[in-house]
């Protein structure tokens, strides 16, 4: 005789834990892109002289790439924990993409003197903060129906 298989059973507990995970993810996330604008400042007080800057571009770059780890990591623990949470998937892929838009920018204005595509990469980090901070506030909600 064999009996039906079933589903193993999800916790309330099981969730939370989950969504903290994702939480620390996008929060390591959004303190990445902080401290973006925080070096950003630091190179940029020598008005657009890179060779002044010193290393703080390199610092800049490398963060830039330290978010967008976070970030990948963040989706991919959404795509397979958190697959019932379309929002926090949505946001953490929109979070990905976006962050590897802003780098993209960031090395046509380094790497190829475009400082015109500031005007755009300033704006987006904006953005980027906006939507890095609100992804583990909204992972921490309980989802709408169960």
């Amino acid at each position: 005789m064999t009996t039906p298989a079933t589903a193993p059973t999800r916790t309330p507990a099981d969730d939370a834990g989950r969504r903290r995970v994702y939480s620390a993810l996008t929060g390591l996330a959004a303190l990445a892109v902080a401290l973006q604008g925080l070096w950003a400042g630091i190179f940029l007080e020598h008005d657009g002289q890179r060779d002044d800057a010193g290393g703080w571009i390199d610092v800049h770059a490398r963060g830039g790439e330290v978010a967008i780890l976070l970030a990948v990591l963040a989706t991919g623990w959404a795509l397979v924990r958190l697959r019932g949470r379309r929002d926090l998937v949505l946001g953490a892929i929109a979070l990905t993409v976006l962050l590897v838009l802003e780098a993209y920018l960031g090395g046509l204005i380094r790497d190829d003197g475009k400082d015109s595509l500031t005007a755009i990469h300033v704006p987006l980090a904006m953005l980027l903060m906006g939507l890095a901070v609100w992804l583990p506030f909204r992972a921490a909600r309980e989802p709408a129906s169960r």
